[in-house]
């Protein structure tokens, strides 16, 4: 394997490509990414197939008056959501990831079992797997680490408690989507609820130490598999059970088996300023401070 063929190989490091991209636009206060050296970690406290299991997204409810949230959408912060929110899971629901940041060069986000797993979920349960947890949950994606930690996790954790849940699956997609749901899931598992996080971002998740990991090295968007691929969903989902069952300790990580493409090539894509012209990376910061304008009015009426 030669040395370009290695390094595409290698997990993309979010961190540092969303740094320079940043900087490329002309932001010079570059974001600091939750760190952690230890995680904390509880053992699942019954057998799988009596356990019940939540599931907690970043994705979004669609909204009708809130632009285009379809396959190929472009970034839309009017779809944003700031609070937790639940709904059950025996209801029909549509969620969309046109809020975030995922890598719209590879995903036309046209398939929402990549980052809404639940039908899934409902049939596992129905063989037997486990007990569903009547509700889902949609946490926010918050910069703000302080945030996440002293409101939007508190706030999961009292909802998974009183949902009665042994285990909790979080489904990520873009690069602040891991951190949150990587301290978030640090706060459920500190109040006794065994988790996964499910995530394509391994830096992220793996620096904010994340109790346990399951890995998928896919383009961002695509957390719980390939899209169109049943297969690919279904052996992503039961990795990550058997890792909630066997994890040894804190801070477990597993890579799954499964390749985006034969080669590591779309990695070079994401954020990548080195690809853009300067009037191009003019137009994105222009378009960047529009939607971040437009994100802090709909957080001003929601106070």
């Amino acid at each position: 394997m030669s040395a370009p063929e290695a390094e595409d190989d290698s997990p993309l490091r979010y961190m540092a490509r969303t740094r320079a991209w940043y900087l490329a636009l002309g932001y010079d206060n570059p974001y600091r990414w939750a760190h952690h050296a230890d995680a904390p970690f509880a053992p699942l406290s019954t057998p799988l197939a009596q356990a019940r299991l939540a599931l907690v997204v970043t994705a979004a409810p669609y909204q009708a008056d809130k632009g285009d949230q379809g396959p190929g959408a472009p970034y839309n912060a009017a779809a944003k959501f700031y609070e937790v929110y639940s709904r059950a899971c025996d209801e029909e629901a549509d969620l969309r990831i046109s809020h975030i940041a995922y890598d719209r060069a590879h995903n036309r986000a046209d398939d929402s079992g990549c980052w809404f797993p639940l039908p899934l979920l409902r049939r596992r349960a129905a063989e037997g797997r486990f007990r569903l947890a009547p509700r889902f949950h949609g946490l926010p994606t918050n910069r703000s680490r302080q945030r996440t930690e002293e409101a939007d996790a508190p706030d999961l954790v009292a909802r998974l408690i009183a949902d009665g849940a042994d285990a909790a699956i979080f489904v990520p997609n873009c690069p602040v989507c891991h951190q949150s749901v990587s301290l978030a899931a640090r706060a459920v598992e500190a109040a006794g609820i065994a988790t996964v996080v499910m995530g394509c971002a391994k830096d992220i998740v793996e620096h904010a130490a994340a109790p346990r990991f399951l890995f998928s090295d896919f383009p961002l968007g695509h957390a719980a598999g390939k899209p169109h691929d049943a297969a690919s969903q279904a052996a992503t989902l039961d990795l990550a059970l058997r890792l909630l069952e066997a994890a040894p300790g804190p801070r477990t990580s597993l890579h799954t088996p499964q390749r985006w493409a034969a080669d590591g090539g779309w990695k070079a894509d994401y954020m990548n300023a080195e690809r853009l012209s300067a009037d191009e990376l003019a137009r994105r910061r222009a378009e960047f401070d529009r939607q971040k304008a437009l994100a802090a009015g709909l957080r001003e009426t929601l106070r």
